[in-house]
């Protein structure tokens, strides 16, 4: 779909009709003129040279088209291209809670999911940034923003697993605010989580907001087994076992426009990883086209004048 950036301009042409009306009319009237103040010769050669006159209408309306794109060209047509000036924004927010230390992956959850998480930094395309954001207890900065793929790769290999509880909506809103840092992009966090939201300042449902009110589509990652991993005992030795709110990991996808995936193993992680990165669409943006309206404007003038005083020109 083609839009204009003045679309004031183009009222420009209705003057067209009215200038072909007034160039007939002017025709008509040279021909009244001549057949009445012409010799009889003069009106036979006159008719003799039809293909001469042809060829002056021909001029006039070369010039007219020339007219034509110009007034598109200053209008300042756009059409949908597909994005590839400025790229995407992807966040991946890394949940670094003790479960991750879960062994149900190998060599454990959370270096499972940095090595699937590789496969999707792989994937990006050169003008696309990627930064990660880690959360426990609270939420930080594991890789600030970056189109620099091979150090975001070593932040991602340097990330530890940590001690604390699991701030889910800390974790998505640290993310959705790196991932609005650069404008002009598309935005994508995606984040992966095996527990249950139980610390932080900011909930979910807040954080879910604040994606909404930032355009940023989000994709979540339940990482799980399917049968119940023990993740360590309690003060009365009694077993823990890791638990997974796929309940609110759905509600963020959905809420946002993105998708969830459930993860079991390491294959099934990769395999999300991967469909993430194919899901990720570029989106299209309008760019200007007025100079194609220019430069065909340019070549019909030139054309215009080698026919009009070039080497077979017909104003002897």
């Amino acid at each position: 779909m083609i839009t204009f950036l003045n679309p004031w301009i183009l009222t420009a042409l209705f003057l067209v009709p009215a200038i072909i009306l007034y160039y007939l009319a002017s025709v008509r009237k040279r021909k009244t003129a001549a057949i009445k103040f012409s010799r009889i010769a003069s009106i036979k050669s006159a008719q003799k040279n039809k293909v001469v006159a042809w060829r002056l209408n021909i001029l006039f309306y070369m010039t007219l088209a020339a007219i034509i794109l110009m007034i598109v060209g200053f209008s300042d047509p756009h059409i949908p291209l597909k994005q590839t000036r400025e790229g995407v924004n992807v966040v991946l927010a890394i949940d670094v809670s003790g479960s991750m230390q879960a062994k149900d992956y190998l060599p454990n959850r959370l270096e499972a999911a940095k090595e699937s998480s590789q496969l999707l930094i792989d994937s990006l395309h050169t003008k696309d940034n990627i930064g990660i954001v880690v959360f426990e207890s609270g939420a930080t900065t594991a890789a600030y923003l970056s189109p620099f793929k091979d150090r975001v790769s070593s932040k991602l290999t340097a990330i530890q697993i940590k001690e604390g509880a699991t701030a889910i909506g800390d974790g998505l809103g640290l993310a959705i605010d790196m991932a609005s840092s650069v404008p002009n992009k598309k935005k994508i966090v995606i984040l992966l989580s095996d527990g249950v939201n139980n610390q932080g300042v900011i909930s979910p449902t807040e954080a879910v907001q604040f994606a909404k009110a930032n355009h940023i589509q989000v994709y979540t990652i339940g990482l799980g087994s399917e049968e119940p991993v023990v993740i360590g005992t309690d003060w009365f030795g009694r077993q823990q076992f890791a638990e997974l709110d796929e309940v609110t990991l759905r509600a963020i996808a959905k809420e946002t426009g993105g998708e969830y995936f459930k993860s079991v193993d390491q294959e099934t992680l990769d395999d999300i990883y991967e469909t993430i990165s194919e899901d990720i669409e570029r989106e299209k943006e309008p760019v200007s086209i007025r100079d194609w309206f220019f430069g065909l404007a340019l070549l019909v003038l030139l054309a215009e004048i080698y026919i009009r005083y070039g080497r077979y020109r017909i104003i002897q």
